[in-house]
């Protein structure tokens, strides 16, 4: 005799058969938060064609008036007088992609994160997550815009997983800036950084390293490993790419 099945039975075989909601719709949905808060970083000078010069990407933090992004895509030197190149930073406001004038308020440059202000009106901010608690497997997502102006300035996701965490200090820019104390720096100033599967490009460094679902930023987009020369980057990427764990982050904004 085959024994009935009791209601509670037949309640858990129906959700069991359900189809489970894609980690893509929640992704899609995430993204459409990202965007808004999402800046081009770069240069403009009037004499110089074209004015503008796309150097990184950005986001928007704290009350929306302050951008993230990374040191290295700030230029040791600007200028101050007519024609000279200053900081500025392309944002979608509405309908329509807008310059706006920024500038440098906070640097960390052991952990390679600027801090830039608006002067103008505030953008949607990012909520800032925990970077302690990542873990290594752990899905994560990462927007910006790869290649400028090659490829318009509309942000790309992308999408992967921690592949690690391990120690590393980034030197300065070139081998003639590493001296006795950047030599010391580098031994004693390594700190974790996330290893991911994700490929990106030159112009997604200083994007945000985001968690799919709930948009927290866990980071902040570094470096790639590039196999030969950056031009080749399109042709042979390494998939290789880091990021800032986001704590750095929040220990720069509250120290600005």
């Amino acid at each position: 005799m085959t024994p009935r099945k009791t209601p509670s039975v037949w309640l858990s075989l129906i959700l069991l058969a359900l189809p489970v909601a894609p980690a893509r719709a929640e992704l899609a949905d995430t993204i459409e938060r990202i965007k808004p808060a999402l800046v081009v970083v770069g240069t403009f000078s009037q004499i110089r064609s074209p004015p503008f010069v796309m150097r990184g990407t950005g986001f928007a933090v704290g009350d929306g008036r302050l951008i993230a992004t990374n040191s290295h895509v700030i230029p040791e030197t600007l200028g101050a007088g007519a024609g000279q190149e200053r900081l500025m930073i392309l944002a979608r406001q509405g309908a329509e992609t807008r310059p706006l004038a920024v500038e440098l308020v906070a640097r960390d440059i052991p952990h390679d994160l600027a801090l830039l202000r608006i002067a103008g009106p505030a953008l949607p901010a990012l909520m800032l997550g925990s970077s302690d608690a990542v873990r290594e497997g752990q899905a994560v997502a990462f927007s910006g815009f790869p290649i400028g102006s090659a490829l318009g300035f509309s942000p790309v996701t992308h999408r992967g997983i921690v592949s690690s965490i391990t120690p590393i200090s980034l030197p300065s820019g070139n081998a003639s800036q590493l001296k006795d104390k950047s030599i010391r720096s580098l031994r004693a100033g390594a700190f974790p950084i996330f290893q991911l599967d994700a490929t990106a490009y030159p112009g997604n460094s200083g994007g945000p390293l985001f968690d799919p679902v709930s948009g927290q930023v866990l980071g902040i987009l570094n470096m790639v490993f590039i196999k030969s020369t950056r031009e080749s980057a399109l042709e042979k990427p390494s998939g290789i790419s880091y990021a800032v764990p986001v704590r750095h982050l929040v220990e720069l904004l509250e120290r600005k």
